[in-house]
């Protein structure tokens, strides 16, 4: 039986789920704004080394969520296993539905605005109640628990050392407006984890 502590936690992890996959299918993945993290590393070993996103994604989130495990204990899984199962449940039914802006790729600079609200809610929920919606998460929420840098930090240090890789077949006019929505995601989920809202769950 989940104390009432748990349910609420698992409730607002359930809520960031669903804006997260709503922001990545009507946005991310119409607009052309590449992302850093763990899915920029399996598009940039894709290009350069023909691996398929399938197999490295799987290995490289495998690897951060047992980091995870090992520094943040098992509620972390707990958090982490509704975060996941969630947003891919979400994101399978709003993907059956026409985007809201099927022409937001005309308007990179809105999309990187827009798209970096709907992260950095979405996966700052997810982050404040103490479970990750994919291996970036999990990676932040460690370094941070070890170094009290700030996940916004840490968030940031990972996207640029992959976006910088990424700039061997990216335009740089494109990097440029990735490089604003990952700076605004990373620190939407920083301010999230930190804020004093009292209608949400205290931070792990």
């Amino acid at each position: 039986m989940f104390s009432r502590n748990t349910a609420h936690r698992i409730g607002w992890t359930l809520i960031g789920s669903a804006i997260l996959a709503f922001g990545l299918y009507n946005i991310h993945s119409f607009s052309g704004v590449t992302e850093g993290g763990i899915l920029g590393a399996t598009l940039l070993l894709q290009h350069w080394f023909a691996i398929s996103p399938a197999a490295s994604s799987l290995v490289l989130n495998a690897l951060c969520y047992l980091l995870g495990w090992k520094i943040l204990g098992h509620s972390f899984l707990l958090y982490s296993a509704v975060a996941g199962v969630s947003f891919s449940a979400f994101y399978g039914v709003i993907e059956q539905f026409p985007p809201l802006w099927p022409q937001i790729g005309e308007h990179p600079l809105l999309a990187a605005v827009l798209g970096a609200v709907f992260v950095g809610v979405g996966a700052g929920l997810g982050v404040r109640c103490g479970g990750a919606s994919g291996g970036d998460d999990a990676l932040a929420m460690s370094i941070d628990h070890i170094t009290h840098c700030g996940v916004e930090k840490v968030y940031l240090l990972s996207d640029l050392c992959v976006l910088a890789l990424s700039v061997s077949y990216i335009p740089l006019p494109k990097l440029a407006y990735s490089l604003l929505t990952v700076i605004l995601s990373g620190q939407l989920i920083g301010w999230i984890q930190r804020a004093k809202l009292s209608f949400l769950p205290a931070p792990l």
